[in-house]
């Protein structure tokens, strides 16, 4: 028997082996070991049970998280944008959130083990949404089905419903998981969409036949109208044929003999000029390539609209480019027009010259102006008839006849450096050398009285008659700025001339009166040139270039213009 002082405390619940034995007082034989196993026990025990109390804690804690996610979770799924359903096989709800009982109209619980066909509202509807629960056990992946429901209160709407199996068996068992939306609205707009595209379609006919109709009865229209004005031409040409027989000797009888001498509005007889008209004959109903040369104002524009209005392009347009007319850096934009945003400032889209020319001619003039970065792309379109708008990859290709003019002399150019002669050589194919005014002075009668005419038209005057003296002046002159300077003299001398009869004289000049001299002198002319500049640059507030400055007004370049100005010795402090 034990006795107090030796029991040894143990761990609750903890006894004694039955085959080790104890020591006591008594007993000497038996070993120490089997209390230190005791100890050792004792000790793997409590160990033992602080890893159990740990696990416990462990556990504890990783109820309370599930629950929070639980509880999350259920949050989420109550207030989803749509209705989620859990169906078995025969189509009963077994689940339900809340926006899905909400859509229904019913509470969610009353939901539960009823079969969804009780919600659709025709046969057709429960026999798809049978089909579409087969359909969705029997393969992988999600599935769509639109049905009619209607809610507890009796309120219709058109539903989507997307679902997939969720743990199938052969495609017999499992759950189907539903997502259903109301799609009323959406499937009334685009009905309404869809009614009104046909509507517009319906409209777009319609207006097609009218147009149509309109079309037929205009083109019908204006064959009555061109035999109208036919007839009316051939009235208008016997009047002017009664008229041309009863006209007075005068001005306008002068114009009109003048004309049989007029090639188009090139006016002379003279040989120089004859030789001209010869050229364009010949070279008017070909695409070659055209360079009309000579003086500034010598008509080189009027021989290149000539050229065209005797070619196969007379119905098509002629394009007009004038190189000194336009900065450098808006040439190339001009020629070959641009896309929006190419450089700054081009808002817009732009056709170029090339492009409106397109089928008939485009002029270039003074090409000797031309930039030699944009001269190896003209010779490209001479060459190869294509081109790309600037801030553009797309090619576009072109059917244009090119006339070329300068009043420089481009052999001389390309010596300087300043013209390709490659691009020379494609535009000399057909050279045209304009003469001037002083090498066909026989000329000069006849463009005084087409001029006179001209401009009796446009001011309304009635100047009748030219005296002898100042013809004789006008011939005598030597004319430094051509046909147009003689032109810009007679519109002066109508418009200061009190009568009938064409007076070359200015107020501020009284020894250019013809009135009181026996002739008019060439130094008179000089000053009556001089005072009609001074008069343009004053009306412009001496505005040489430009759409509304002194050269536009005179017709005459404006590099001209600035040299007649340094001739004459004209200043700003002169006014």
């Amino acid at each position: 028997m034990n006795t107090p002082q030796n029991r040894k405390k143990a761990s609750p619940g903890l006894t004694q082996p039955a085959n080790k034995p104890v020591r006591t007082e008594n007993d000497n034989t038996c070993p120490l070991k089997p209390e230190m196993e005791l100890k050792r026990l004792v000790q793997e025990l409590e160990v033992y049970q602080l890893e159990l109390e740990m696990q416990n804690e462990e556990l504890r804690q990783a109820q309370v998280a599930l629950e929070t996610s639980r509880n999350a979770y259920a949050e989420l799924y109550d207030f989803a944008p749509a209705g989620y359903f859990s169906f078995d096989p025969q189509g009963l709800v077994r689940s339900v959130n809340l926006p899905g009982a909400q859509l229904l109209g019913i509470e969610r619980q009353r939901l539960l083990d009823k079969p969804m066909s009780r919600w659709i509202v025709d046969a057709d509807g429960r026999k798809l949404f049978v089909k579409h629960c087969a359909e969705v056990l029997r393969r992988e992946g999600d599935d769509c089905c639109e049905v009619w429901l209607q809610s507890s209160a009796g309120a219709k709407f058109f539903a989507r419903l997307r679902s997939i199996a969720k743990d199938p068996v052969e495609g017999t068992h499992g759950v189907i998981r539903s997502m259903i939306i109301d799609v009323t609205e959406q499937v009334k707009l685009k009905t309404d969409l869809q009614d009104a595209n046909d509507l517009l379609e319906q409209k777009v006919v319609e207006r097609t036949q009218e147009l149509l109709m309109a079309n037929d009865h205009l083109v019908l229209e204006i064959g009555v109208r061109k035999d109208t004005e036919e007839s009316l031409r051939m009235a208008l040409k016997e009047v002017k044929q009664l008229k041309d027989r009863l006209e007075a000797e005068n001005v306008y009888l002068q114009h009109e003999v003048a004309r049989k001498f007029n090639f188009g509005e090139i006016i002379g007889q003279s040989s120089a000029i004859s030789q001209v008209f010869d050229k364009v004959e010949q070279i008017a109903l070909l695409n070659t390539t055209v360079l009309l040369q000579g003086e500034t104002g010598t008509g080189k524009g009027v021989v290149a609209r000539a050229i065209h209005a005797r070619s196969s392009r007379k119905d098509r347009p002629m394009v007009t480019i004038n190189c000194t007319a336009l900065p450098a850096n808006l040439i190339e934009s001009e020629l070959f027009g641009r896309e929006k945003g190419a450089f700054t400032g081009a808002s817009a889209r732009q056709m170029g010259r090339f492009e409106l020319a397109d089928g008939g001619t485009i002029f270039l003039d003074e090409i000797g102006e031309m930039p030699m970065e944009l001269q190896c792309k003209l010779l490209r379109v001479i060459q190869d008839g294509e081109f790309e708008r600037l801030g553009s990859p797309r090619t576009i290709k072109v059917d244009v006849r090119i006339i070329a003019a300068s009043n420089r002399k481009l052999e001389e150019e390309i010596k300087k450096g300043s013209f390709r002669e490659d691009l020379y050589y494609r535009l000399n194919v057909f050279p045209i050398t304009i003469p001037p005014l002083r090498a066909r002075k026989e000329d000069i009668r006849m463009l005084v009285n087409f001029f006179v005419a001209k401009f009796n038209k446009k001011i309304g005057k009635n100047i009748e008659t030219i005296p002898k003296e100042s013809l004789e002046a006008l011939e005598n002159y030597d004319w430094p700025g051509n046909v147009r300077e003689l032109e810009s003299v007679v519109e002066r001398a109508t418009i200061i001339s009190p009568g009938s009869s064409l007076r070359i004289h200015d107020q501020f000049n009284p020894a250019l009166n013809a009135s009181e001299t026996p002739g008019v002198d060439l130094k008179g002319l000089a000053d009556l040139e001089r005072d009609h500049i001074l008069h343009v640059l004053q009306k412009t507030n001496w505005r040489v270039e430009g759409k509304n400055g002194a050269a536009a007004i005179l017709d005459i370049n404006p590099s001209t213009l600035r040299a007649r100005m340094r001739k004459f010795g004209v200043h700003r402090n002169n006014s």
